[in-house]
């Protein structure tokens, strides 16, 4: 059913609750008509990861019980949005150690034996021998090629940079990647209790909509049976029975919708949270209201700023960035290692003796082509980059925090509204059915109760769960999804 509430128009979150929301999203009136269920042709292409998992286990004939804690719980375990922000974070260390490599000692070992032979003239020897053989000698050529011979070599090597601040400052830029992406699955986290609270309470909503409309077909059966009987009796004409007919149908075709969107959504929570394909389950709790009494803005606000992980990543990259510009920049100045071997050489280990070498220097770039030049440009447009986004980013979380609260406010008014609009519309229903049992009009009358009553409850429905997902976002716009959101359902701050 097309929801007629406000939510808060982010633009990642606006994303996924367009796809979470689309089965649910069908047309229908509250007049009477019925309009048919959308049909959704997925096409191929990127699918959003929080809407996926990896599925855990096998799927079992019995039917679990999935209460909102476990969903959660289980989401947070399965996610694949979560799992590949977890598979991204490894990554980043694995960065980070590569830049920490060039900085620490490189030790290896090499134990080798060299048997050959050598081709004196390849080398051009037969030619230099006259030249340097005594006077007198009689020996004017060498032979082509030297009997075979062998040496025995096993060696340790270092070399360890001791001073390139390039280096030092691509590691401080990796070490703030690494917290940039521990920050992200932070954000990660809270953005799959967002997307489960969706859908669950999604689920519960279309749960909902389906005991209101079996409980509206009774009522239209009724009222079908008794202006048949009517007829049959002649107390009332034929209109009514047709009329009482349509509605019966009417209804009947309602609760076909609902029955499908209801299926339809849980296989989307499974999906969210990782149930095994064909795995039967019952959602266990309901949505009840409760009153959230709100907090200062500008004390959420605070909050916001400290606890989201997305605002403390983007932080982290503009630091990164920053350390990067630095690394560019010292290409421009030298470097200092060393380089030092130690080991035993011979014929054989038991004719080897010990040698040893130890070379260091500096590296004094004059000319490079301009690279440093290039790198710093380039440099400078990533750092400038992150910090407009950075800028954005409080922004939107300003955003978000102000259309929480004015959703949470707005939704716990339509709660109360849609209240005392089902109370009001079913003690109308039931004046009309007391009419038309006494004679004194017919069942137009009731038909269009019916219709009121079924508005009432949808609206009712549809602003309940505006509230409960107002509170949900209201969390995740604070930072606190993953702990605060069990809190604000129950109505606790």
């Amino acid at each position: 059913m097309r929801v007629s509430f406000i939510v808060p128009q982010t633009v990642l979150l606006s994303f996924i609750f367009a796809l979470l929301a689309g089965p649910s999203l069908t047309a229908q009136s509250t007049t009477g008509s019925v309009t048919a269920p959308n049909v959704n042709v997925t096409l191929p292409g990127p699918q959003n990861p929080f809407l996926g998992s990896a599925p855990e286990g096998a799927a079992t004939a019995d039917v679990l019980q999935i209460g909102f804690k476990e969903a959660v719980d289980r989401g947070l375990r399965n996610n694949l949005g979560l799992l590949l922000a977890g598979d991204q974070t490894q990554s980043a260390r694995g960065e980070r150690w590569r830049e920490l490599s060039e900085l620490l000692p490189n030790v290896s070992a090499l134990v080798q034996e060299d048997v050959q032979t050598q081709s004196l003239a390849a080398l051009g020897f037969n030619k230099l021998f006259p030249l340097l053989t005594p006077p007198g000698s009689t020996a004017s050529t060498l032979p082509r090629l030297v009997p075979a011979f062998n040496y025995f070599d096993a060696r340790v090597s270092l070399s360890q940079s001791l001073f390139n601040f390039s280096d030092l400052e691509k590691e401080r830029s990796a070490s703030e990647g690494v917290k940039a992406a521990q920050f992200t699955y932070k954000d990660a986290r809270e953005m799959v209790v967002l997307a489960v609270g969706n859908s669950y309470l999604q689920s519960i909503a279309a749960g909902a909509r389906v005991e209101t409309t079996e409980a509206q077909v009774k009522n239209a059966q009724a009222l079908y049976d008794k202006a048949a009987d009517q007829l049959k009796a002649g107390l009332s004409p034929a209109i009514d029975a047709l009329r009482a007919q349509v509605e019966l149908q009417s209804r009947q075709q309602q609760l076909i919708v609902a029955r499908n969107d209801l299926a339809k959504l849980k296989l989307g929570l499974a999906r969210i949270i990782g149930l095994p394909p064909g795995q039967q389950f019952v959602l266990t709790e309901k949505a009840p209201f409760q009153a959230l009494t709100p907090l200062p803005l500008e004390t959420y606000l605070q909050r916001a700023y400290v606890e989201r992980g997305d605002y403390q990543a983007a932080l982290a990259q503009v630091r990164a960035a920053e350390l990067s510009r630095k690394s560019a920049a010292a290409g421009r100045y030298p470097s200092v290692s060393v380089d030092a071997n130690l080991g035993d050489i011979g014929v054989n280990p038991s004719q080897s003796n010990g040698t040893w070498q130890v070379n260091g220097g500096i590296n004094i770039p004059i000319f490079a082509g301009n690279r440093v030049h290039a790198d710093v440009l380039q440099a400078d447009a990533e750092l400038k980059q992150v910090r407009s986004q950075l800028g954005d980013l409080r922004g939107r979380i300003d955003y978000e925090v102000r259309t929480a609260l004015l959703d949470l406010n707005a939704a716990a008014q339509q709660v109360e509204v849609a209240r005392s609009s089902v109370d009001l519309a079913e003690q109308a229903l039931a004046q009309s059915q007391d009419r038309f049992t006494a004679g004194v009009a017919d069942n137009l009358e009731v038909v269009q109760a019916q219709e009121s009553v079924a508005s009432a409850h949808e609206s009712y429905i549809q602003s309940l769960y505006a509230h409960n997902l107002s509170k949900v976002e209201l969390a995740h716009a604070i930072g606190d999804a993953e702990a605060g959101v069990k809190r604000y359902l129950k109505g606790n701050e």
